[in-house]
């Protein structure tokens, strides 16, 4: 499979049969200052209603959306939404989030969406055992560095890749992926926005991976 990081917290995930995934297509504007997503899916995941997550009309190929808690099975992979909150406040704030999780080739996939909070045992349980996890690390509408270090600490994936922070292209009141980056051990800066994984080349200690924005 290939992951490619489009901007923000919007991903493109590719299988090797050709079935293409993308999670939490942004609308640009109003501090989003990434390019338009051009892609097309087959499947989009949605964690929430809010513009720089929930714009399915860039996306072409009039794929199937996935945008709640529950499961469904499409294009032959299952898709389970995990319900959680945007915020510290049960939703009080920011509303719901949905936490997707769902495996391409073998390789477990788990999309945090703008998740507010640090997880139960209840949702780390339906989570379970995850390859790879893309984590929001920027705080002020999610979670930040401390508590994506407590996230990722919890749910032990294989691989992190860093999501929703500050970069040339976002202007949100967010940190940049460096606060979470300090402290953590194999850290490794690919330089690339896209990169092909296998299930039998998973490493076995967690590493974490800073993919650049392709948009």
């Amino acid at each position: 499979m290939k992951i490619k990081w489009l901007g923000h917290a919007a991903f493109l995930i590719s299988s090797d049969t050709g079935v293409k995934i993308v999670c939490d297509p942004y609308s640009p504007g109003g501090g989003i200052d990434y390019g338009q997503i051009q892609e097309s899916a087959d499947v989009v995941t949605v964690s929430h209603r809010h513009h720089d997550h929930d714009n399915v009309a860039d996306v072409k190929g009039k794929p199937d959306v996935v945008d709640a808690p529950g499961s469904r099975d499409l294009r032959g992979i299952g898709f389970k939404g995990i319900a959680s909150y945007h915020d510290g406040v049960k939703g009080k704030q920011r509303g719901e989030n949905t936490i997707f999780c769902f495996t391409v080739d073998g390789v477990k996939i788990c999309h945090l969406g703008d998740l507010g909070h640090e997880l139960d045992s209840s949702q780390a349980a339906e989570i379970g055992n995850m390859d790879i996890l893309l984590v929001p690390v920027g705080g002020f509408y999610t979670i930040d560095a401390k508590e994506a270090t407590k996230v990722c600490e919890k749910l032990k994936p294989r691989l992190v890749i860093p999501m929703h922070y500050k970069t040339d292209k976002c202007s949100y009141p967010v940190a940049g992926v460096d606060d979470f980056l300090k402290g953590r051990k194999n850290v490794r800066r690919l330089g690339v926005s896209e990169m092909e994984i296998k299930k039998e080349q998973l490493p076995a200690i967690t590493e974490t991976l800073v993919l650049e924005h392709a948009l």
